[in-house]
């Protein structure tokens, strides 16, 4: 696939995507280290996080603040000037998260705890709350501010911005990020 965004991934594309990975936007002294799922197949055709139309993580970071303006998912390294990044529990992609094993959400968990360790964000914002409490053991966790950490890493559980995830809309979606967005810039 090209740089371009009005690239479409073909049916092949997609079917040839299934079990790629992808390369994290991460990097040292980030504010928010946004952690999805995994990447869907349309991230693993294009190379670029949240790629499918219809999934929420872009307009929801822009409504929330995070962003001057809304970037399209060829613009995620733009996200670095910001203090922002994205990785993954798991690096699979996959057609749907539910695809992955807890066993793979669980090794995940402990790659991210290193990863983590590593970059040391201010702040982890996993994208999933069934995610999170499988990867990381935590069955009662709810979304919001967790009261555990990794070292001096704050944790934070966002709803998955997934257009499968129907329970939140987007102005929803916005609000939750938005709440994280005034933690780490106050004021």
């Amino acid at each position: 696939m090209g740089s371009g965004s009005s690239a479409r991934p073909s049916p092949a594309d997609l079917a040839a995507a299934q079990d790629q990975t992808i390369p994290d936007v991460i990097g040292p002294g980030l504010r928010v280290l946004f952690c999805g799922i995994n990447p869907g197949l349309w991230s693993g055709a294009t190379g670029y996080h949240f790629a499918r139309p219809g999934n929420r993580f872009w307009p929801a970071l822009h409504r929330s603040g995070f962003t001057p303006r809304l970037l399209r998912p060829d613009e995620q390294h733009e996200l670095l000037g910001l203090g922002l990044g994205i990785t993954n529990v798991a690096a699979r992609t996959t057609a749907k998260a539910e695809q992955l094993t807890a066993d793979e959400l669980r090794a995940g968990g402990r790659a991210l705890v290193d990863r983590v360790e590593r970059y040391q964000p201010r702040v982890l914002a996993v994208l999933g709350i069934g995610a999170y409490r499988t990867a990381f053991g935590r069955p009662r966790t709810t979304v919001g501010p967790q009261p555990e950490g990794i070292g001096a890493t704050a944790l934070w559980v966002l709803p998955n911005p997934s257009g499968l995830n129907a329970h939140y809309t987007l102005d929803a979606l916005a609000s939750e990020f938005r709440a994280l967005r005034e933690v780490v810039e106050p004021g």
